[in-house]
């Protein structure tokens, strides 16, 4: 190739391997959960709305309290951002808390938001375990020449000193 046919090549080249970094360093946003309207959440009022009209205006929750389902309900959303192939992080968080009396009647409604976010790192080692440690070739090798020796040696109803169901005594 001449000179000057080389240039364009490398730019093309050049440029397209810019173009691949650049986008394998985009940012990727996510939602998940509840989308709120603000104003639908400002108009749920203790002591004047009941379940009913919570589901109404807020539709279905995300979840509710485990152990006393008809007494707190939780709208839960998130915005998450990752980088190309990375674990998403959250960015926003935000929990809508309706607190509901025996009768149905909401008692109060509360909000909180990533201060509630923990983060949790497993441990990344091995999980301990009781017992021996062994590796690959003692577990695969590790029987070799101990087969009978439990048994014992030789009596006189078993001369050859082999396994058996008893001495039948």
């Amino acid at each position: 190739m001449t000179e000057y046919r080389r240039r364009p090549f490398a730019a093309a080249l050049l440029a397209m391997l810019a173009g691949s970094a650049i986008a394998g360093c985009t940012s990727i946003k996510g939602h998940q959960g509840y989308v709120a309207d603000r104003a639908l959440v400002a108009t749920v009022a203790p002591g004047v709305d009941n379940r009913d009209s919570v589901q109404k205006t807020l539709g279905r929750p995300s979840f509710a309290d485990e152990f006393a389902p008809d007494s707190t309900w939780y709208y839960v959303s998130r915005d998450t951002r990752q980088y190309s192939f990375g674990t998403p992080k959250p960015t926003k968080q935000s929990v809508l808390i309706v607190h509901f009396d025996k009768d149905g009647t909401v008692t109060s409604v509360d909000h909180s938001g990533m201060e509630k976010v923990a983060r949790i790192d497993p441990v990344k080692d091995k999980t301990p375990t009781r017992g021996a440690h062994t590796n690959l070739f003692q577990a695969l090798f590790g029987n070799i020449g101990t087969m009978g020796s439990a048994q014992g040696g030789t009596t006189a109803d078993n001369p050859t000193g082999g396994g058996g169901s008893g001495s039948g005594r």
